[in-house]
């Protein structure tokens, strides 16, 4: 009878979207088993600056957008205008005279 049977939950499954731990594991080892036969060459990867630069902003969204962005960011020119009109407004504000 289905009507009382209470079905059983699902069983909780990782699924990792950017990398599979199982499979680099595996590769790592099956190319070190080759490079103690000497089928691959070994390989002396050095540290360099230019070959980590930039890759903290490919991989998340806001710093992508945030280096990708274009627009003109307020500059100081612009806020130097805007703060002598706003001393105008509180001039005119408080005496009821435009001229400073």
């Amino acid at each position: 009878m289905g009507l009382f049977k209470t079905r059983e939950p699902r069983k909780f499954r990782r699924v990792s979207i950017y990398t599979d731990a199982r499979k680099d594991k595996l590769e790592k080892l099956v190319n070190d088993v080759r490079r103690e036969q000497g089928e691959i060459p070994e390989e002396k990867i050095d540290y360099t600056h230019d070959r980590f630069k930039g890759k903290f902003s490919e991989f998340t969204p806001r710093a992508k957008r945030y280096a990708d962005n274009t627009r003109s960011r307020l500059t100081w020119p612009i806020a130097l205008i805007a703060i002598i009109i706003l001393i105008m407004i509180w001039h005119f504000l408080q005496t009821g005279n435009v001229h400073l």
